[in-house]
């Protein structure tokens, strides 16, 4: 799927660290800014503890996880909707993601030059915002402009569109990103059709100490605090850390893990997250030959999620099999599952449930 999470931040956060330790890129972010110049595109695997339960029972050749891909993306300064720095060539690059990781630096280092002079998320945060709302700015004042000229036609839209348009030119020159503004659930549609940075939903990752594992600090509890208030999903990592996680070998992580009071590697929270921000979930196909996690998005139906596989297989869709997880945890085997009546003829109209184990049956 043509869906990508855009890492942005301020220069010397940990953004290509972790982008690295994400994509297991060996590369070492340089201590400057614009250590990144063209975004580098990640193709990350999704850690789904689901699909070792189903192998139990299905033992397949191929285990095939879901993937999420991840932009990671030059530093951003002030000034950028000016044009400072990267400027333009920043905002072009996050303007095509669907979604945005925003990484806050919670660490203080002084081998780690702070492109502000000192450590403090918040006014981080607010510069990202600031900016990204000023390049929105421009975007919102012309659909305003459009809106007063069909407005004018007394076309009732036209009108709805109008005090859309105006309420978020405001809030955007205020310096406010517009995912913040209260709006009703039409509001919210119609938001999403004027293609601005500022409404794309956000996860924001806060790069701690080593020290400061697996809980944060007092700098990350004021990202947590701000992102509840936006309804925003927050991931604690440290970047030092996933770095030397992702250069292990799986089966040597454990005792690292212990040591730092975690159960598995952040970025594996961190990965899923990001699938969730992009509104997607998983369904299974299970045989001999492999076992694979199928990306689709929320609310998909039976024809859309076997479209995934091969667009053929949506247009002559006539019915999915569908049994879950916990049925072949209960009889063990496809065979088992129809004989108890539990494998399920499912039609057109099904919406697929996330971990939905399916086979399809189409025409072509």
């Amino acid at each position: 799927m043509a869906l990508s999470v855009g890492i942005v931040g301020l220069p010397n956060v940990g953004k290509s660290t972790v982008f690295n330790a994400l994509t297991a890129g060996k590369a070492e972010a340089a201590n400057y800014p614009f250590c990144t110049i063209d975004p580098n595109v990640g193709i990350v695997p999704v850690p789904d503890p689901r699909l070792g339960r189903i192998t139990k029972w299905i033992p397949p050749q191929k285990i095939i996880p879901a993937i999420v891909e991840i932009v990671d993306i030059a530093g951003l300064v002030k000034g950028a909707s000016q044009g400072e720095g990267l400027g333009n060539k920043f905002l072009a690059n996050i303007r095509e993601t669907s979604a945005i990781l925003m990484m806050v630096r919670c660490f203080d280092d002084p081998n780690v030059i702070h492109v502000a002079g000192s450590v403090d998320p918040m006014r981080d945060i607010d510069i990202i915002d600031l900016e990204l709302a000023l390049a929105d700015v421009e975007s919102a004042e012309k659909r305003l402009k459009k809106a007063q000229g069909g407005a004018k036609t007394g076309n009732k839209e036209a009108k709805a569109d109008l005090a859309l348009s105006e309420k978020v030119a405001a809030h955007l020159s205020a310096g406010h990103a517009a995912r913040t503004l209260a709006l009703t659930d039409d509001e919210k549609k119609q938001l999403a059709t004027f293609g601005l940075i500022t409404a794309k939903p956000v996860l924001y990752c806060c790069n701690v100490g080593e020290g400061d594992l697996p809980k944060g600090n007092a700098w990350s509890d004021l990202v947590r605090a701000r992102a509840e208030k936006e309804g925003a999903g927050v991931v604690i990592l440290c970047g030092k850390v996933e770095a030397e996680l992702s250069e292990l070998p799986e089966a040597d992580r454990g005792e690292l893990l212990a040591s730092y009071g975690l159960t598995e590697p952040a970025l594996a929270t961190l990965a899923r997250e990001c699938y969730r921000l992009l509104g997607l979930q998983s369904y299974f196909t299970a045989g001999e030959k492999e076992v694979r996690a199928w990306t689709i998005r929320k609310g998909a139906t039976g024809p859309e999620a076997a479209g995934v596989i091969h667009t053929d297989f949506e247009k002559g869709f006539i019915r999915a099999q569908v049994y879950s997880l916990a049925d072949l945890e209960a009889h063990h085997s496809e065979a088992a599952i129809k004989a108890a009546g539990k494998m399920r003829i499912e039609g057109k109209e099904y919406v697929v449930q996330d971990g939905d184990i399916m086979h399809f049956l189409f025409n072509v």
